[in-house]
């Protein structure tokens, strides 16, 4: 069989009509059966504007419109629509690829990219908490969609293990008499509010925990070997976080802020020089129209901020890892910070134009009470806690979809309201849902498998609820292309949905086990198609495809 175009039967479609009217068509699901598949409203539209009567322009269209290789004969209905009803072996090749295809039908790219993506960054010595149970879900889900589609991803995961808290908690566990090899993450989390209020509460401390970052930055091996060991807790814990999240980040992937230290200092150099920074007040300024204030790359007492490493990284990326793409998944109220640092960027020459940098934001967990969530002391919500939670109302790999598919499946930038007992159902929109129509494909071919009965090729399509499965069955790859190029995880989770819900109208409305001959094979091939475009689907979210429920 030769192979089906990447592009989805309603693309094909589409842009075939729009060849001819110059405009888009718009194609809609046909409202019933008997009306075909899709209906365009396209001559009325251009009856308008030409004045003329919308069936004459239908009827001329349906003369031009040479659409023989997909389409049955057009039909015009009503005051002018037009109706198209793909061929039934059109749609069965269609569904047939989907099995034949190793790549299930996602096109490879042809300008293959390296995309490197920043997300998740938690901070050492504190414990993850709901602030990084987003920027880790929708980073994943980044990774594995732009991984499918052909590009190399390199993820960095650019953790907090340098600055000020570090003289902070060294001079905490000098002063306790601590051993900090000895100490879990939740220890070391203890110890940082310990430290936080004896710095505020006690002005000697202070004092010598701000010497302590000077002291420690410098090389002092003792204060280095408290810092080591903290880091090492940390990833214990961040990679305890990471497996049970099932995300592909690994110590492999580490970029922090501690990494960036030496090349501090030939920034602000370059910058200097180059006299794209300046001095202002006693601090290294860079000013840049369309903000209020300047980006401080070098603080008036000689120190480093956020933006000055933010700047590191992103020298080191174009430069080092040759990055044609840039992707930092953060919270929506960095948006500012990020668009400043980028503008920086550009202006000292580290940001070439060919080179695309994004900053994708993203909304708040909510609590019951329509309020960013929050533990019972008023600090964030752990991010251990949230699985607990959820795990509470399913088992493990039902919860962590529950709780991907609640992230992923809305407008990045909406806020969503954490409630695990309505995202942990197995029917409605939720993960489980979808969990649930793989796992039922499977239970099908299982049966048919004990059974001996022959799986595909998928040939007969006489029913609508066939012919829907294959037609949505046929977008899937152009789905998660239009995902790699817009970073819209929602609309993969939407098109799932809608196929998880497709495939439960064709179960109920197309007899499988109980067809015969050619009708069963094919049918069970549709089965088969559906298992695997929900499996990897389901994969590119980050979530597992159970066999069984």
């Amino acid at each position: 069989m030769d192979a089906m175009p990447s592009a989805s039967l309603l693309s094909q479609l589409t842009d075939r009509v729009q060849a001819v009217t110059g405009i888009d068509p718009e194609m809609r699901p046909a409202t019933k059966p008997q009306f075909g598949h899709f209906q365009s409203n396209v001559a009325m539209r251009l009856a308008k504007s030409e004045g003329r009567p919308p069936r004459e322009v239908a009827a001329q269209l349906v003369e031009k419109l040479e659409l023989d290789d997909l389409c049955e004969p057009l039909e015009i209905a009503g005051p002018g629509f037009i109706n198209f009803r793909m061929k039934q072996e059109v749609l069965a090749a269609a569904a047939e690829q989907i099995l034949e295809d190793p790549r299930i039908g996602i096109p490879e790219t042809d300008q293959p990219q390296r995309v490197v993506i920043d997300y998740s960054a938690p901070n050492v010595a504190k414990q993850m908490h709901v602030g990084h149970l987003r920027t880790t879900i929708i980073g994943d889900a980044f990774n594995r969609v732009l991984a499918a589609t052909g590009h190399t991803v390199i993820p960095q995961n650019h953790i907090g293990d340098w600055g000020t808290p570090f003289g902070m908690l060294i001079e905490q566990i000098l002063d306790e008499g601590l051993d900090a090899s000895t100490l879990t993450l939740a220890d070391a989390d203890a110890l940082y509010k310990r430290a936080a209020a004896h710095f505020k509460d006690d002005e000697e401390f202070a004092t010598r925990a701000r010497a302590r970052v000077e002291v420690f930055q410098s090389g002092d091996e003792e204060s280095l070997a408290i810092w080591r060991q903290l880091i090492a807790i940390s990833l214990t814990g961040f990679n305890e976080a990471y497996r049970r999240l099932n995300v592909l980040l690994t110590d492999a992937d580490l970029a922090g802020e501690s990494t960036y230290n030496d090349d501090l200092p030939v920034l602000v150099k370059e910058l200097e020089e180059s006299g794209v920074a300046v001095i202002d007040d006693g601090a290294l300024c860079v000013f840049v129209d369309g903000f209020d204030a300047p980006l401080i790359v070098r603080k008036r007492d000689g120190g480093y901020g956020y933006a000055t490493t933010d700047l590191a990284a992103i020298r080191r990326r174009v430069r080092e890892l040759r990055a044609d793409r840039i992707i930092y998944v953060t919270d929506a109220r960095q948006s500012g910070h990020f668009a400043q640092v980028f503008a920086v960027a550009k202006k000292a020459g580290y940001l070439p134009e060919n080179v695309q940098v994004q900053h994708i934001g993203y909304g708040m967990v909510l609590g019951d009470d329509g309020r960013p969530l929050k533990s019972r002391d008023g600090s964030a919500a752990k991010l251990s806690d949230l699985l607990d939670l959820a795990e509470e109302n399913a088992a493990p790999s039902i919860a962590l979809a529950a709780i991907k598919y609640a992230d992923l499946s809305s407008g990045l930038q909406k806020d969503y309201t954490f409630d695990p007992q309505r995202m942990t159902q197995t029917t409605g929109d939720t993960g489980p849902y979808l969990q649930y129509a793989h796992a039922r494909c499977c239970q099908i071919l299982r049966k048919a498998e004990a059974e001996e009965l022959p799986v595909g090729p998928i040939t007969v399509l006489t029913e609508p609820g066939e012919q829907q499965l294959a037609l949505l069955l046929s977008r899937f790859g152009e789905v998660v292309e239009d995902v790699a190029r817009t970073l819209a995880p929602h609309k993969l989770s939407n098109y799932l949905y809608e196929l998880a819900g497709q495939f439960a109208s064709f179960y109920e409305q197309c007899p499988v086990l109980k067809s015969e001959g050619d009708v069963r094979a094919s049918r069970l091939g549709l089965v088969l198609a559906t298992r695997r475009v929900m499996s990897k689907g389901l994969y590119l979210l980050g979530i597992d495809a159970p066999e069984r429920m």
